[in-house]
């Protein structure tokens, strides 16, 4: 079994605890020999930059999937489906005080912060017929249609690549990584990942956050996969 590229999660996979980036991590990404892909429930314009700050090429899915990009030299493109959880975020108003997160930056679906009954806003969203999903990714609630995840996303950019998103190897510490574990050749989470994801995944390392993705790197190097 040998991976042709990488795929990432930011926030929680190779971050510290509280989000700054992993410096260990991000030297051993910088000394693998394939391409590396960053995946985030963030904005598109987060993602270019910590692909560049870390020294990538600028290939990122962006917004839960909503948002992709194949090089820094090249626009974004986005899915139309903001007009939806829009009118879900309305209607989802009148029953909670919402604050959003990145409203001027964010184009396919809306961050809320963590501080309202999700469950209950999930039982209201069923009974209503907006095609949407409520999302915790452990740093926000993500208001977003049920037509765009990571899995999604990874599928269009890998063809963008010239792959398959079966030649990734992903990474992730959250729900909203499960489907980018789905269509993955080979999912990994690292130890502080939600349980959703670590039912979802091939391989689940011992060590957390930015240092369970260097156990990642190194298992998959070992094994001769990478």
């Amino acid at each position: 079994m040998k991976f042709k590229a990488i795929v990432a999660d930011i926030d929680g996979t190779i971050t510290c605890e509280k989000r700054e980036l992993h410096l260990g991590a991000v030297e051993k990404i910088r000394t693998l020999k394939l391409p590396f892909v960053l995946a985030t429930g963030n904005i598109l314009c987060y993602a270019r930059t910590t692909s560049r700050l870390i020294g990538l090429e600028g290939a990122v899915i962006a917004e839960n999937g909503g948002a992709i990009t194949v090089r820094y030299d090249l626009k974004g493109t986005y899915e139309e489906s903001l007009e939806e959880c829009e009118k879900a975020f309305a209607f989802l108003s009148r029953h909670f005080k919402l604050t959003k997160l990145d409203p001027l930056y964010r184009r396919t679906e809306i961050a809320l912060r963590r501080d309202f009954n999700l469950q209950k806003a999930r039982t209201l969203l069923e009974t209503q017929p907006f095609d949407v999903e409520l999302i915790d990714t452990k740093y926000a609630i993500h208001l977003k249609s049920r037509k765009i995840n990571k899995g999604i996303g990874l599928k269009k950019l890998a063809s963008l690549m010239g792959l398959k998103p079966g030649d990734f190897v992903a990474l992730g510490d959250s729900a909203n990584d499960v489907e980018m574990f789905e269509v993955s050749g080979f999912g990994i989470s690292v130890g502080n990942g939600d349980e959703k994801i670590k039912e979802a995944a091939d391989y689940i390392t011992e060590a957390t956050y930015g240092d369970g993705a260097i156990e990642a790197f190194e298992f998959l190097e070992g094994k001769g996969w990478i």
